[in-house]
This record gives structure tokens, C-alpha cells and sequence, in this order.
């Protein structure tokens, strides 16, 4: 298989603490697939820590179509989303939402002490998580009429391919998923069988 198809991420969420002058920062890790979970879930730490001065954070989602954000919220710019989006990136991690709280201990930090302390949080964040490696996968999806119903589950037992969805109503229609790197060869067995559609 190549190193390509697979991705790391985390498992669940994690949580890492960095304490410097009295300032205590919390950082919040947590699995997440789309930007509207990230949302969600910054909006949660910003309720669950809602005394807290900053909550500043950075994602990293798709790993086949990368996209990631990270927010100062209010800190000097530079010093806070970008070391925790760094860390992200570092950990070759996707799918991945990491918040950092601050609660301020009254003495300023500076921007080499602020950036230390939101790289480090996020760093912990990471060493506390569990990090596992998923392999893209794509869905198929054939449509075949009765007769050809032996040759197809042959393929699917043969391949080892996981059965998402099936239809045996009116005609046939299964749902697979395929590892993304064995996509064209699979779909290469099912279009050698006579009517039936690969998409």
C-alpha cells in the first residue's frame, strides 16, 4: 500500500496544559471532518470556558483536499493560531481542531513567551492523543439486475470490500467502499461483468 492512501488523525479528543507567570493555558483537542464541526466545537470551549480572556484555535481537515484555518482572537498576531497550527502540521495530522484557552495571570508574556506557551499546549494536546492512521477510501456504487448477482459478490468477498449499502428491490444496487489505491482495479473486475454500471 502506498504511505499515500493513508493519513494520520486522532482518536476522540485530548486534552494539554501549559502554565507560565500565573496564565494557565488549556489546550482542547478533538477529531472533526468538516468546518462546520470545528465550529461547533470551538463554540462548545468557548461556553464550557466562558471566563477565559482568549480561546484562539487551528484545524486542519480532508486530508485529499486540504483545508485549515487558525485564529489569534485577540492575541499579538502570529502568536497563538499559528504556533498551534504548526504543531498541527508538524504531527502530520488531519482532521484535527485544536483550541487553546488562556486564562490570564496578570503578567504580560510577551510575544516569544506567548508563542512558547501555545506551541507547547497544543504540543501536549498532541502527546496525550491517540493518533491512528485511517486509509482514504472511496464510495462505489454498481447497479446489475439478478442473474449477475454471483459474479458480483464473488468480487465483493475476493476484494474484501466493505458493503455500505445494498438494494435488492426492483434491480441491484450496492454500495462499497474501496481503499482510494485499489479503486481501478476493482472497478476494472465489475465492468468486465455483461450490464452492469460502475459509478
Amino acid at each position: 500500500m502506498q504511505l499515500s492512501d493513508r493519513y494520520k488523525t486522532i482518536r476522540g479528543g485530548s486534552e494539554g496544559l501549559y502554565k507560565e507567570k500565573g496564565s494557565k493555558f488549556i489546550a482542547r483537542a478533538f477529531h472533526v471532518e468538516k468546518e462546520e464541526e470545528a465550529k461547533d466545537f470551538l463554540l462548545q470551549m468557548k461556553k464550557e470556558y466562558h471566563d477565559a480572556r482568549h480561546h484562539c484555535y487551528a484545524f486542519r481537515i480532508q486530508p485529499e483536499d486540504e483545508f485549515y484555518r487558525s485564529s489569534d482572537d485577540g492575541e499579538p498576531s502570529g502568536t497563538a493560531g499559528k504556533p498551534i497550527l504548526n504543531q498541527i502540521l508538524s504531527a502530520e495530522l488531519f482532521d484535527i481542531i485544536i483550541v487553546v484557552i488562556r486564562y490570564f495571570g496578570g503578567t504580560k508574556l510577551g510575544v516569544p513567551g506567548l508563542i512558547r506557551a501555545y506551541k507547547t499546549a497544543a504540543h501536549d494536546a498532541i502527546e496525550q492523543a491517540e493518533v491512528i492512521i485511517p486509509v482514504i477510501t472511496r464510495k462505489m456504487t454498481l447497479s446489475f439486475d439478478y442473474p449477475q448477482m454471483n459474479r458480483v459478490m464473488r468480487i465483493v468477498k475476493e476484494e474484501n470490500l466493505h458493503v455500505l449499502k445494498q438494494d435488492f428491490s426492483l434491480s441491484c444496487e450496492l454500495v462499497l467502499v474501496v481503499e482510494r489505491n485499489r479503486e481501478e482495479i476493482v472497478a476494472e473486475k465489475f465492468k468486465r461483468i455483461y450490464e452492469l454500471t460502475v459509478k
